[in-house]
């Protein structure tokens, strides 16, 4: 299990909780903000400058309709979903 530094992930219950499963967990810390070992932020910084470029919607519809639009598209290109693994020191 990888543990970011979050504030509720260092709370009481949460510690207690993972002492007492350490017979069988493993808990790897992350800091608190690594945005380079997370694939998720290239993901987001790539929606962002594509397929919301410009965007500036009243509601969240159009919102939803981009991004659905953006999924179909990086499914079309799984070059680009491994090399936000990559980039994050990941792979397949």
């Amino acid at each position: 299990m990888f543990w970011d530094g979050l504030n509720a992930h260092r709370s009481l219950v949460t510690r207690a909780y993972v002492e007492a499963q350490s017979s069988w967990l493993t808990v790897h810390r992350l800091p608190a903000y690594a945005p380079e070992l997370n694939p998720v932020e290239g993901l987001w910084a790539w929606f962002k400058g594509t397929a919301a470029a410009n965007l500036c919607p009243d509601s969240l519809g159009p919102v939803r309709r981009q991004l659905r639009l953006g999924c179909r598209r990086l499914g079309r290109q799984p070059d680009r979903l491994h090399g936000f693994l990559h980039k994050a020191g990941l792979s397949i």
